[in-house]
């Protein structure tokens, strides 16, 4: 099956018949006195079913540390199960290589709710068109587009110039199939050496018998088939297995009726709705698809927000080393396309409490400091940023000057300018977090 075919079925299985219409995201932010929706509705859930074959070969291979050069790191050393297939360390980033020594570039993303990802494009959504352009031509049509302020509630149909989709947070692989192979030879994670080493590694491993059984002997005389084979089965086992989408925080039961909010998480929801304050909602969409699909908190949009260079990361002790995400170093499609250097995706904000590594490199570890990166950016920045030597505030350290006019400023709470009032106060933040944590997935709904 091909792996745009994987996807599309993924993204299918949570398409059910039927459908309904949801309550615009302000709507969302209204509730009774007790806390409960007032406008509940139907949420769509991937059904649960046992793994095919294909899934259970995937899941062997998900937890198979023997294909690292360390022989200690696996798929799931990095992407936990308990921690929302997120990092289960407290650092930045994770350490691999053959003696699990070697610094990882970035913070690890969540596999979690991948299977509705878009594949990487820029400009104007196409819709149906099926003409296909390169990434250059998307960039052009881009150009031609008017950028749009980002609002609670705005949809992914807006113009906008920005790109969108992909995966990792600088979108160089579009199927899960691709993304599954970056860690696996990457010197800095699994480091698996070479196609060659890894493909002698499966012969090898103890379910080699399950690929024979599902694609014949022939696969494995055939390097490239037997590693795309093994790739496509991680993936299906990331679409199959239920924890990797379970939609089941406090907010999902909440958007059916089933639970209610606290004063401060409902508080939390109004001002992570508000265009005018947090506006969280403005990227990281609250609402559910107009055919129930539960929110994902992600617009799938690549954003130059500036966060500070995290001094944690060996990378960065060149002062003339730049991680610019979408034009590189990683991804080297798109390097000409100077607009968007500096911005990485939008992740989904899902169990976004579990986690100890925020924006791309790491830099913040609490949910307290990344917003008070949001709300002082701008009137304050010397809460976030450091000083140089000569006392004046580094602000937009991690990106050089001459791409400092891709960072936003316009979406709030960014509109704001040094010694202006901040978007929210000290309470606000503390009720946005509140809700945040209704985002963990297991919650138990009180009969």
């Amino acid at each position: 099956m091909h792996s745009r075919t994987l996807w599309l079925l993924g993204a299918g299985l949570l398409a059910l018949a039927g459908a309904v219409f949801a309550a615009e995201t302000q709507g969302f932010a209204q509730a009774t006195p007790s806390g409960f929706n007032p406008n509940p509705v139907r949420l769509y859930r991937p059904p649960v079913a046992p793994l095919s074959s294909m899934a259970q070969l995937g899941k062997e291979i998900f937890y198979d540390a023997s294909l690292s050069s360390s022989g200690s790191l696996s798929c799931a050393s990095c992407h936990s199960p308990d921690h929302a297939y997120g990092p289960p360390n407290d650092g930045p980033v994770m350490l691999g290589g053959a003696n699990l020594s070697r610094q990882g570039a970035r913070a690890v993303p969540s596999l979690t709710y991948l299977e509705r990802q878009p594949n990487f494009s820029i400009g104007p959504d196409k819709g149906d068109d099926d003409n296909i352009i390169d990434l250059a031509q998307m960039a052009a049509l881009g150009q031609q587009a008017a950028r749009t302020t980002k609002t609670a509630g705005g949809t992914g149909a807006s113009a906008n110039i920005v790109p969108q989709g992909g995966l990792f947070w600088d979108g160089r692989a579009d199927t899960l199939q691709d993304q599954a192979l970056f860690p696996l030879l990457d010197p800095n994670e699994m480091d698996g050496g070479s196609a060659e080493i890894v493909a002698d590694k499966l012969r090898r491993a103890p379910y080699v018998q399950r690929f024979v059984e599902l694609f014949g002997a022939g696969v494995l005389r055939n390097q490239r088939l037997l590693i795309a084979e093994a790739m496509f089965a991680v993936a299906r086992y990331q679409v199959e297995e239920p924890s990797f989408h379970p939609y089941t925080s406090k907010y999902d039961y909440w958007l059916e009726g089933k639970t209610r909010l606290s004063e401060s998480e409902l508080r939390g929801l109004q001002l992570f709705n508000d265009p005018d304050k947090a506006n969280c909602a403005g990227c990281h969409a609250s609402a559910p698809t107009r055919d129930g699909l539960p929110p994902l908190f992600t617009d799938h949009q690549y954003e130059a927000l500036g966060a500070p260079r995290n001094a944690a990361l060996a990378g960065n002790r060149d002062p003339h080393f730049f991680d610019l995400g979408v034009c590189g170093p990683q991804r080297t499609d798109v390097t000409e396309q100077t607009q968007y250097c500096g911005m990485f995706l939008t992740p989904t904000l899902r169990n976004t409490a579990t986690r100890h590594a925020f924006f791309h490199n790491g830099v913040f570890s609490t949910l307290e400091q990344v917003m008070e990166f949001y709300n002082f950016r701008d009137t304050n920045p010397e809460k976030v940023f450091r000083r140089g030597a000569d006392g004046a505030v580094q602000k937009y350290d991690d990106i050089p000057q001459k791409y400092h006019t891709n960072i936003d400023v316009t979406d709030p709470p960014f509109d704001r300018h040094l010694g202006d009032k901040p978007a929210m106060t000290d309470q606000d933040m503390v009720d946005i977090i509140a809700f945040l944590k209704t985002l963990t997935d297991g919650y138990k709904v009180e009969n």
